[in-house]
């Protein structure tokens, strides 16, 4: 892969996360942990390149990203919905996510997993976080609608290295 800087990232970061999706991963090559993600934003913040991700606290990566306070992005090409279907919706902790994937992970030179099929790969170290409450919310249908019994955490990355293919 070759590095670009975050102002050459040439497509549309709504269609990248909310439609393309995204995996979200945290830890070293030996050790980490892999979720699909389709909220979050990419921007500008205290001065630096951001991306946000937001972790709800029981999945596995959390507790990855808590650990390491970095992560990376990875957004991939058509065709792997079913990939990503899967990273979205089991959990690291009841299966081997890696072996039945299919996924072939990497090692950034920050340390930093990503995986070979993906077109772009944000490396990114923890700047902020939070949680999501209930008081600072203006509009209680989303309450109702995505908040039933718990939070997310919202993870905002310093965009240290974006890579694409060679």
């Amino acid at each position: 892969m070759k590095e670009i800087r975050p102002t050459q990232i040439g497509e549309n970061a709504i269609k990248l996360i909310a439609k393309d999706w995204m995996l979200v991963t945290a830890g070293d090559i030996n050790d980490f942990n892999t979720m699909t993600a389709s909220w979050g934003m990419l921007g500008e913040m205290w001065g630096y390149d951001v991306a946000e991700t937001v972790v709800r606290p029981q999945r596995y990566t959390n507790e990855y990203i808590s650990r390491t306070q970095r992560f990376t992005l990875c957004f991939f090409p058509d065709g792997m919905r079913p990939v990503l279907s899967v990273m979205g919706t089991k959990s690291g902790r009841e299966i081997d996510k890696m072996h039945y994937s299919g996924l072939d992970a990497f090692e950034l030179p920050s340390g930093q997993v990503a995986f070979k099929q993906a077109k772009l790969v944000l490396d990114c170290d923890v700047i902020y976080v939070d949680r999501f409450s209930k008081e600072a919310f203006k509009d209680n249908k989303i309450i109702e609608k995505w908040y039933a019994d718990d939070f997310h955490y919202r993870w905002i990355g310093k965009i240290n290295h974006v890579y694409i293919p060679e």
